[in-house]
């Protein structure tokens, strides 16, 4: 769409970052693949890219042990972002013996990482993701305030806060605070929870009429449909937003001394599950099968990203680690179309260049070995 906005990293700069003392590279297409053996260092540069936007990285890696081994405990990543006709210049790292990575934009040291969402939003799916349906809620609650901050920005420090806001209570419960005390922290817990829910039962409701919208193009991954679910989802089903925060805060003053006993407070959005059922099976997405699952999740990554670029009015960037190797052709060639289609840049990785053989002109393919980057004739 015309009002959309494009990021694209037209170089990537790895100083002292994982297993590269220095990388540099440059892309000039919008699809790039990254072909080597296993351990070369793909997922590495992926990892990179996804440090130049707010947040953790794609691993969640703390950003002391991200440092190549053996080298100087301090890293960097850089690079030139083209967004239209604006050139931004981007960097990141960690300055040995400092706890925090700094982020600086065209020269200018900014305060938060969260400034980078103004200008690149990053999207990923990983192998480690494959099994997102059978593992705990934990995995689903990450992975939906993963996709509810790329349309939200304000998400991830609301998340935090909320969790920040539980611990007190938890502390306070496990110390005898004052009743007082307690309604208080209760008061906060409340309305960040709220908050909290409220926006991801958004991103539920958007993403499911998303993926509903993209398996009538035809596309060859399987329809999903998604529920936010818990019992405070079910315990407030149909109230406003000031009577579910009314209505929570009593909850936790009636539990005080079931969560005391317990040591953890027992309601709350923090317990709630994302569940994903097969819509033409009529079945859980746990109950599929592996290829099925994969097939899910690829649509459901899909879609987020034509989610994000519609609400946003910013096409993200897709970092899909593995992506091609458990599709058969049709599927692979279809998903090379339709990343095309989003007009977004995708970066991914694959073990060999023939996973990539149905990829468009408009791609670019670099051969990862131990001496660097070497661009692939096609």
């Amino acid at each position: 769409m015309a009002d959309r906005r494009s990021a694209a990293l037209s170089s990537l700069t790895l100083t002292n970052f994982r297993n590269y003392e220095h990388l540099d590279l440059a892309f000039s297409k919008p699809l790039i693949a990254f072909v080597g053996d296993n351990g070369i260092g793909k997922t590495n540069i992926l990892e990179a890219i996804s440090f130049l936007t707010a947040g953790r990285g794609l691993r969640r890696a703390p950003f002391a042990d991200v440092g190549r081994m053996r080298g100087p405990g301090s890293w960097s990543v850089s690079t030139i972002l083209n967004q239209n006709d604006d050139e931004t210049r981007i960097g990141t790292g960690l300055t040995n013996g400092e706890a925090g990575r700094r982020v600086r934009i065209d020269g200018e040291d900014v305060r938060s990482s969260e400034a980078l969402l103004d200008y690149m939003r990053v999207l990923w799916l990983v192998p480690s993701m494959d099994g997102l349906f059978t593992g705990p809620g934990s995995d689903r609650r990450r992975f939906l305030d993963r996709l509810t901050l790329a349309i939200d920005p304000t998400h991830g420090r609301r998340v935090s806060n909320f969790e920040k806001a539980l611990r007190q209570r938890n502390k306070l419960l496990d110390h005898g605070g004052s009743s007082d005390f307690l309604s208080a922290i209760e008061t906060q817990v409340a309305e960040l929870g709220t908050a909290v829910s409220l926006a991801r039962s958004e991103t539920v409701t958007l993403l499911g009429e998303t993926v509903k919208a993209q398996a009538e193009t035809g596309l060859p991954f399987p329809l999903a449909t998604l529920t936010l679910d818990g019992a405070f989802e079910m315990a407030t089903r149909g109230m406003s937003a000031s009577d579910r925060e009314d209505h929570y805060r009593d909850l936790l003053s009636e539990g005080r001394g079931r969560d005391r006993a317990v040591g953890r407070t027992l309601m709350g959005p923090h317990l709630s599950d994302l569940i994903v059922r097969h819509a033409a099976k009529d079945m859980p997405a746990a109950q599929s099968s592996t290829g099925e699952q994969k097939a899910l999740l690829i649509g459901l990554v899909l879609a987020h990203a034509e989610l994000t670029a519609s609400i946003t009015g910013m096409t993200p960037v897709l970092l899909l680690d593995e992506i091609a190797a458990h599709l058969d052709p049709n599927r692979r060639k279809a998903l090379f179309t339709r990343l095309l289609d989003l007009g977004g840049q995708v970066f991914m990785t694959g073990t060999d260049a023939s996973l990539f053989e149905a990829l468009p002109q408009e791609g670019e393919v670099f051969e990862i070995s131990p001496d660097g980057a070497a661009l692939v004739e096609r």
